[in-house]
């Protein structure tokens, strides 16, 4: 079994320029040979050296499965790859050797001396999924309207009808409450009107009532008064005789 640590050895001499020396560890070519393998269709994934036992998805650890080998100008690939049942296998190894082939030496400038493919196994989980799809497909057609499971497309739009009704529900709310206010105001309005006449009626009479008690009043005090004056002063004494004037 490859060990897990068999992409990171010392780094290799790959390119001497003016300046120094460019080099490349085995884990930065193992990373691009695991990428370019996965690009190819028919690829179920990557396992390791040991078999089928650990087989390492798409997308996931992309090193797993890949073994690689820099020299000084040279660089050789070892790949262990799970193909989907259903592909024409010898097809599906030559296009991921020319893709890892060309993806290292674009980017790289290294020789690619082989790309070894071992093929480790066939993958039947793309054909179950599909097989799981159908049967699904077919069990909700058998069901009844109401219990059918709703795609996607149907709940978004599902919700998208609920969010629209709350808002209209909200709109009329208040649509209502400005009605109630307006409708308040106007028997307000209408209350203070019909109180306007009786008002006016009113205050006439209140001003003829208060004109007729001071005129009463008024009255009486003159009445008062000119009693007052014709009555005789208490203190001052009768004017005497011409008798008793001379007596």
């Amino acid at each position: 079994m490859t060990p897990d640590n068999e992409n990171l050895p010392v780094h290799q001499e790959a390119e001497e320029t003016a300046g120094g020396t460019i080099t490349y560890a085995n884990e930065v070519i193992a990373i691009i040979s695991g990428i370019a393998a996965n690009e190819v269709e028919g690829i179920a994934g990557m396992c390791t050296s040991g078999g089928f036992s650990d087989i390492i998805g798409k997308n996931r650890n992309v090193t797993r499965g890949v073994k690689a080998e820099v020299g000084t100008e040279e660089v050789s690939i070892d790949l262990y790859a799970i193909i989907e049942y259903g592909q024409p296998i010898q097809k599906v190894a030559s296009e991921v050797q020319e893709n890892v082939r060309k993806s290292i030496e674009a980017m790289t400038s290294l020789k690619v001396v082989r790309v070894d493919v071992h093929v480790q196994g066939v993958s039947f989980e793309k054909e179950k999924r599909e097989v799981q799809t159908n049967l699904e497909a077919v069990k909700w057609q058998n069901l009844p309207e109401g219990e059918k499971p709703k795609t996607r497309e149907e709940r978004k739009n599902e919700k998208k009808r609920a969010k629209n009704a709350a808002s209209e529900a909200e709109q009329a709310a208040e649509a209502a409450k400005a009605e109630e206010t307006a409708q308040a105001e106007e028997a307000a309005n209408a209350e203070q009107a019909a109180a306007q006449p009786v008002a006016d009626a009113v205050a006439p009479t209140n001003d003829a009532n208060v004109t007729a008690e001071g005129n009463a009043k008024a009255e009486a005090k003159e009445a008062e008064d000119a009693a007052g004056s014709e009555q005789p002063a208490k203190d001052e004494p009768a004017p005497k005789t011409k008798r008793a004037r001379k007596g």
